[in-house]
């Protein structure tokens, strides 16, 4: 039976937790929880995020809100290379695709996500066996001004690009700091979305990343790196 964690009733406590882990490796934090560690991640993309998810008592998991809804927080795991270089890009939440007329940046889930967002570091290259990756130093953030502006900018030129039915000529390319990539464990995976002719197309789900020179350039400025 696995081990649960009670959530955390306030900030602070959620920070101290964080603070505490930094230096362990992520087999120790699976063993706390009596939980299995796999060899390699092919199959277990989302074990890390998960496992911490457990560890420091989230409980949205892929719900539309925050991971710490009652204190206004998302946990954000982010895998670093040995310069402390992200590896990958973040994933911060579905698209929506129809239904899009009158939504707002400062009603969509993107602003919600990551309007206050736990980032905890994971160190290791994909070559590290997932138990022996260590977790660092976490970092609470809040958008500034021109962190903000450059994320509503690229999600309403995106959403803009949906509502006139040209999600299919999105690429990865578009914005400076979001894009939109299709988000599926499958190609097979279709749903509905807005066409050149205003009819409905058939297209794979999409999901708003945050991309890797955003999310350095975020590092480097709060750790001076």
């Amino acid at each position: 039976m696995n081990k649960t964690v009670s959530r955390p009733e306030s900030v602070p406590v959620l920070l101290k937790r964080a603070q505490q882990l930094a230096g362990l490796p992520l087999a120790e934090l699976a063993g706390e929880l009596r939980l299995p560690v796999p060899d390699n991640l092919r199959r277990d993309k989302g074990w890390i995020g998960q496992l911490l998810e457990l560890t420091l008592g989230a409980s949205a998991g892929s719900k539309p809100e925050q991971d710490f809804p009652e204190l206004g927080v998302e946990l954000k795991t982010i895998p670093l290379d040995s310069h402390a270089h992200p590896l990958e890009t973040t994933f911060v939440c579905v698209a929506p695709l129809l239904d899009i007329a009158g939504l707002t940046w400062e009603s969509c889930n993107v602003r919600n996500k990551l309007s206050r967002v736990l980032w905890i570091p994971v160190l290791g290259n994909r070559d590290v066996p997932p138990g022996e990756r260590l977790i660092g130093q976490p970092l609470l953030w809040t958008p500034s001004e021109e962190e903000e502006w450059l994320l509503r900018q690229d999600w309403e030129e995106i959403m803009e690009l949906i509502s006139l039915g040209q999600v299919q000529q999105i690429t990865a390319r578009h914005g400076q700091a979001l894009q939109l990539r299709p988000k599926a464990a499958n190609g097979r995976a279709l749903n509905d979305a807005i066409g050149p002719d205003g009819g409905y197309i058939q297209t794979r789900p999409r999901g708003f990343y945050l991309k890797t020179s955003f999310t350095a350039a975020l590092l480097a400025r709060h750790f001076m790196l």
